[in-house]
């Protein structure tokens, strides 16, 4: 006996449950069926705990600029390891309880069990037939791993595993210099743990930048070695482990692998839906509808592989569900993208980076923040920004960077690509004194010096005064 729906969800994470908010204002009508644990994985594994473990990490941190303000003592602070994780599950799951409740609350429409399709509008759940309209799959990602180190799985922890260690070891490599790994390695090393981090890749945190790159290289390398641009390798010594690469070989007691995600499509039967698959078995979808080609199912989230971010999968999700229950999808315009790496000082790519603008003609600004005032008062003088702006209109395009409160630098850069916002209006806008933003308006002077003049009675061309206590 075959169940009918209008829509079903496939996949109860962040992409799922913004597509479950738009289905149910539209239809009664729906199912959602998750296959492990309920809670999305921002809230168990990704985004929350993260953060938690950072945050332990930077106040801990904190500690050697101490006396640098005249506080005396830090030499005698301790971090509890166990205390501290406890804390970080504790919260963790108070996160994962909110996500929770919206699901709780469905009854059977909350269905558990790996769903597998079996035609453009049917899917099997175990024994069951379930049978929509439109089929939404938001099926989420996994840690890589790579097959020829499973054998020494028991020595290999993931973002999956993880936050769930009781004490952390005294040593432990980082493999994989992207975003995950670039957080995770500093923030272990200041959680007391020696460090060595290895990337395949030369750069790392995903910048392509030259300069914002070296000096981000530069910054982690203060706090535990890099060993980039080579494979790094595995073999069990002991009760460790072994990592070697072309350029360093050590002995640590656990590896964090951090090579990024998986798409978790495989064997939920997209050969179904008879469209031809990429060399990573990923379906054409649309990012502006979700939709695959022109079938009634929507891929959203990470199972996309197209931004592997929450805000980007709680949009996709969003989308497929409005689109999952019309009859004509419509085509959303997507934000201005924003990617934000939480190490100290943050690293963000704004809006067009430095490699999506190969080719063409345009104009760099920048500022270093060993000398900027405020930066100084707080002990955080270290970073780059680097802004990207077109030279016929002065349009600001993108930035990279590595600075001081990043997180919050690059919001207010994404603001301003998003508004088409030239390097004059942005010199237009007030400055408050003294705020690390003020090095932003030192790149954007940078910019606007290569532009031609504005006119006298315009505020844009009020210039720095050259002073550290004053720009």
């Amino acid at each position: 006996m075959e169940e009918t729906y209008d829509v079903i969800i496939v996949g109860g994470g962040t992409a799922g449950l913004a597509a479950l908010r738009e289905v149910r204002k539209r239809t009664p009508r729906f199912a959602i069926v998750n296959d492990g644990p309920w809670g999305t994985v921002c809230a168990r594994v990704g985004c929350m705990p993260s953060k938690l473990l950072i945050e332990a990490a930077n106040a801990f941190h904190r500690r050697h600029a101490f006396e640098a303000f005249g506080i005396r003592g830090a030499a005698g602070l301790a971090l509890d390891q166990v205390a501290a994780l406890q804390r970080l599950r504790r919260l963790r799951d108070d996160f994962v309880a909110s996500t929770l409740q919206t699901t709780q609350a469905l009854g059977d429409r909350a269905i558990s069990g790996r769903a597998r399709l079996l035609g453009t509008d049917r899917l099997a759940v175990g024994k069951r037939t379930l049978r929509a309209r439109a089929i939404i799959l938001a099926t989420g990602s996994r840690p890589i791993m790579p097959a020829s180190w499973h054998p020494l799985r028991h020595l290999l922890l993931t973002t999956d595993t993880l936050f769930e260690q009781e004490s952390l070891p005294a040593r432990m490599a980082v493999i994989g210099m992207g975003p995950i790994g670039a957080e995770m390695a500093q923030a272990l090393s200041r959680f007391g743990v020696v460090i060595a981090a290895f990337g395949r890749a030369a750069n790392v945190a995903g910048l392509s930048d030259p300069e914002t790159d070296r000096v981000a290289r530069l910054l982690l390398a203060r706090e535990f070695p890099l060993h980039l641009g080579a494979k790094a390798d595995l073999e069990a010594a002991g009760d460790g482990v072994r990592v070697h690469s072309a350029t360093a070989s050590v002995m640590v007691d656990r590896v964090l692998v951090a090579l990024g995600r998986r798409p978790n499509v495989d064997d939920i039967g997209l050969e179904a839906l008879d469209v031809e698959l990429d060399e990573d078995g990923l379906p054409p979808v649309d990012p502006h509808t979700m939709q695959i080609a022109d079938l009634p199912v929507f891929l959203a989230g990470d199972a996309n592989r197209e931004r592997p971010l929450l805000h980007e999968a709680a949009d996709g999700g969003h989308i497929a569900g409005i689109n999952a229950t019309r009859p004509v999808p419509v085509r959303f315009k997507r934000r201005t993208p924003l990617a934000i790496v939480f190490t100290e000082p943050g690293i963000a790519v704004v809006g067009s980076s430095l490699r999506m603008l190969s080719g063409r003609k345009i104009l760099s600004g920048e500022v270093r923040f060993e000398k900027q005032g405020r930066a100084r008062a707080a002990q955080r003088n270290t970073g780059i920004m680097r802004l990207y702006a077109e030279p016929d209109t002065g349009r600001l395009l993108g930035a990279e960077l590595c600075a001081p409160a990043g997180e919050h630098m690059a919001h207010l850069l994404a603001l301003a690509i998003d508004r088409a916002l030239t390097v004059r209006d942005l010199l237009r806008l007030p400055f408050y004194h003294p705020v690390l933003e003020e090095g932003l308006r030192t790149a954007v002077r940078d910019l606007a010096a290569q532009l031609p003049p504005c006119g006298e009675s315009d505020l844009a061309a009020c210039d720095a005064f050259d002073a550290e206590a004053l720009d």
